[in-house]
């Protein structure tokens, strides 16, 4: 969880020949209400970026135990529920 300050002040300090791989997951974000994601933030500002790519992956790729599978796509189907109440 950064910032969106925090995740400008990491992303201007790769040197020459780094790779940098930031890893996160924009579901499980636990700022305060009033702190912007760094990462939902850094994915809109930098998706025409030539040289930046963004990987996203689904429920499919959990390789964790079966079960976290269907807990991740339950969390999934009750997003998309709640997003058509609203």
């Amino acid at each position: 969880n950064t910032t969106v300050e925090q995740m400008k002040m990491f992303l201007t300090r790769i040197g020459f020949g780094s790779t940098v791989v930031v890893t996160g997951d924009i579901t499980q974000i636990d700022l305060p209400r009033e702190r912007s994601s760094g990462l939902r933030h850094v994915i809109e500002v930098l998706k025409d970026i030539s040289g930046i790519s963004f990987t996203f992956f689904q429920a499919r790729d959990v390789v964790r135990h079966s079960l976290v599978q269907r807990i991740v796509e339950a969390y999934d189907m009750a997003a998309r529920n709640k997003s058509e109440h609203e």
